[in-house]
């Protein structure tokens, strides 16, 4: 779901139209109109998006594409980053000490500062 809402909202933002066509975005992702709405309605909850509904409706930028980070995507769709966790999906560890010594940390704040930098615009 996260790729979908990445791409549409890339498309919608990057069309000449105030309006883009659920069937528009529909053709272009490949996913169902059904699927696709649903995903779509989430960013409007959120505020990135608005809907107009009818036959001349779709879906347009409810923010500029500057003020939408893929974070905010990101947790629109999938909830916060977990900053915890084994990478080797266990739930208690048998060692004293963990042989990755904070890396999945690490890398997870990095994810967050990249999805957190990067903005829809540079997309477009």
């Amino acid at each position: 779901m996260l790729s979908l809402a990445l791409h549409s909202v890339v498309l919608i933002a990057a069309s000449t139209k105030e309006i883009v066509n659920v069937k528009e975005i529909s053709a272009a992702t490949g996913c169902s109109e059904a699927h696709l709405v649903k995903v779509l309605q989430r960013l409007v909850r959120a505020g990135f998006l608005y809907s107009i509904r009818g036959p001349k409706g779709g879906f347009g930028m409810a923010k500029s594409p500057e003020e939408i980070s893929l974070l905010d995507v990101y947790q629109v769709i999938e909830g916060p980053v977990k900053l915890d966790g084994c990478p080797t999906n266990r739930q208690a560890c048998c060692f004293k000490a963990c042989i990755f010594r904070g890396l999945p940390e690490k890398l997870n704040q990095e994810f967050i500062g990249y999805l957190e930098t990067k903005k829809i615009s540079e997309f477009l």
